[in-house]
């Protein structure tokens, strides 16, 4: 099924520092075709690293990571 990027929203901390290791994680929301949201927490990197962004066309692949369309 294919979504389109709705939100990304980066974890907040309010005044606590992120733990010792700790991989910046993001809130995604999805909307598929049929206006239904899925909200995925992912790696930051991983969406840096694949170069997408909000309004983009994604999809979930067979090991449950959004990959762009088009790529």
């Amino acid at each position: 099924m294919n979504y389109i990027v709705k939100r990304i929203q980066e974890a907040d901390f309010g005044c606590e520092e992120r733990p010792a290791g700790y991989e910046p994680m993001v809130r995604v929301t999805l909307c598929d075709e049929a206006g239904t949201e899925k909200v995925l927490e992912v790696t930051d990197a991983s969406l840096y690293a694949k170069d997408i962004d909000e309004g983009d066309k994604v999809y979930i692949d067979e090991n449950g990571e959004i990959t762009k369309l088009g790529i």
